[in-house]
């Protein structure tokens, strides 16, 4: 009896339309608990389940929202933060990961500062701020750099250890064909590293915002970590909660950014 021949390409086809299906299944139930969660939340307030005083209301932070909004006051909170999140974030992730390739280039210096490393990652790097304000005075600076600071050791950790751990096949390869350093790194340690230091970024979007944050509950007369400072003093948990439900938000904005990074870079580099 002869067989019945499959075909590939229809194989193919079914298999992208089931990613197709799955990903809308995912996008619904996010969608469901995001909604759930925010019925229970102002279902709970109204009948006392939680203390509204403490938890307010969605319907009464849209409200705050909306009248933030018209009256301008929210767009210079919400742009002074994002902006030193998202240089707190580059300026972080960028001196990683040359202290890495630096680290890589001198197995001298990477053995020598290795312990030193070690220390810097358990420190809590929240503690640094008052010494940052101190030294760099009460502005945009020291907020920026704690933003920075708070993820600098850790990629720096991460990223030396995926350049160092590329396979040792390709580089011998690439030195038999008489490729310098600079060309070996160029061309299969960085490659190779890319999927570890995309994951580095996505860590280091939670590491900004918490950094920047602190920063601003320190030294700041604008910004999302002031209106949640500022809330608690005069006793309005609405505009506490509209504040964090904010940082949510752009969080996971530049979390999705970050992914669709991921995308061009890994499939640029197939």
């Amino acid at each position: 009896m002869k067989k019945k021949s499959v075909d590939p390409f229809l194989l193919h086809e079914q298999y992208k339309q089931q990613i197709v299906i799955e990903k809308r299944w995912i996008r619904f139930y996010q969608f469901l608990i995001l909604t759930a969660f925010f019925i229970v939340w102002e279902a709970g307030s109204r009948n006392q389940w939680l203390d509204p005083l403490i938890f307010s209301y969605p319907s009464k932070v849209w409200a705050l929202l909306i009248e933030r909004i018209a009256d301008g006051s929210l767009f210079s909170h919400v742009g002074v933060t994002v902006f030193e999140t998202v240089l707190g974030f580059i300026l972080g992730t960028f001196l990683g990961t040359i202290l890495a390739a630096i680290l890589w280039w001198s197995p001298f210096l990477s053995k020598v500062l290795d312990p030193y490393l070690v220390i810097l990652n358990a420190m809590p790097k929240v503690a640094l701020g008052p010494i940052l304000i101190v030294g760099l005075g009460p502005g945009f600076t020291s907020i920026i750099a704690m933003g920075a600071i708070i993820s600098i050791i850790i990629t720096t950790i991460v990223v030396y250890t995926a350049f160092r751990d590329v396979d040792e096949n390709y580089l011998t390869v690439l030195r038999t064909f008489g490729a310098g350093k600079r060309h070996i790194f160029q061309e299969a340690v960085l490659p190779a590293s890319f999927p570890t230091i995309i994951s580095t970024l996505k860590v280091n979007v939670g590491l900004s915002w918490v950094g920047v944050i602190v920063g601003e509950f320190l030294v700041s007369a604008k910004g999302l970590g002031y209106m949640i400072v500022y809330g608690f003093q005069v006793f309005n948990f609405t505009l506490v909660m509209l504040a964090l439900l904010l940082i949510v938000i752009f969080a996971t904005i530049m979390y999705m950014l970050v992914e669709l990074l991921e995308k061009k870079l890994l499939k640029d580099h197939r």
